[in-house]
């Protein structure tokens, strides 16, 4: 059951909404009532979601949160999460980023899958996702979390668009047939440094199988994917702290490199 009313929800979405705006973070929902779960989680970030709409944001696609067992473990949930990515937030190869435009970012590299036409769960497919993938691109996301020190439990990284920041995607676009993803290897580094390394299955054991989960729940709400979308498949290694000067590389089999600078 519903631990919280329809305005609650909204109170906590314009507490989000305040703190993205000012770069304040705010305490976890959590810590005043320990209780609230997933769906709590997601009726805040509806409401979120909504605000931002009305502010002149445009949806580009979804991230997936939560796609390894040891995150899952982390927060005691066994699925993944999901947030929305704005068209605002989507950066280039070889971007320059700035971190006084987050709170507390992070950075993960992950595989991004490009819709051709749309997809509607509940029965989705990776079969079917396959069929309706343009293509994969090599990505990296920034995490970010307007609460508190990171003190998040699912309810509080759901209610803030699961914790995302912005993403960087790389200009080829690579056939899905070109490649098995779940086999692609990635290796991520941090100034020419290796600090993580990866592969396609780490997201969900499938990034094709993260799709069909993300249409299938997205399914109740009443949301298609649509033709064009970005889905951000899942980390495929643990979050990265960033600092000004950092500059990061996601090596991709069969996807090729993406690059991101990060600056004051």
């Amino acid at each position: 059951m519903m631990k919280l009313s329809s305005d609650q929800s909204a109170a906590m979405a314009l507490a989000l909404l305040n703190a993205r705006a000012s770069l304040i973070a705010i305490p976890p929902f959590t810590e005043s009532d320990p209780e609230l779960g997933v769906a709590e989680g997601y009726a805040i970030q509806q409401h979120l979601l909504a605000l931002l709409l009305e502010q002149g944001e445009t949806l580009a696609g979804y991230k997936l949160g939560l796609t390894s067992l040891p995150m899952q473990k982390l927060l005691g949930v066994d699925q993944p999460d999901f947030g929305p990515i704005f068209s605002s937030t989507i950066y280039r190869d070889g971007a320059t980023v700035s971190v006084s435009d987050f709170i507390a970012p992070r950075v993960e590299a992950e595989i991004a899958v490009v819709l051709k036409k749309d997809l509607t769960g509940p029965h989705c497919t990776p079969a079917q996702v396959y069929q309706a993938t343009d293509g994969l691109l090599a990505a990296i996301e920034i995490v970010d979390s307007r609460i508190t020190d990171w003190k998040i439990k699912i309810a509080d990284t759901i209610a803030d668009l699961a914790s995302g920041g912005a993403i960087a995607l790389s200009s080829t676009l690579i056939p899905v047939d070109a490649c098995d993803p779940r086999l692609i290897g990635m290796v991520f580094t941090k100034n020419g440094e290796i600090i993580a390394t990866g592969a396609g299955a780490a997201a969900l054991g499938d990034p094709l199988a993260a799709v069909a989960w993300l249409a299938n729940t997205l399914a109740p709400l009443g949301v298609t994917l649509r033709s064009g979308s970005v889905i951000m498949t899942g980390a495929l290694h643990a979050m990265v702290p960033i600092s000004p000067g950092d500059t990061f590389r996601a090596e991709f089999a069969h996807l090729g490199p993406i690059t991101l600078r990060i600056a004051e």
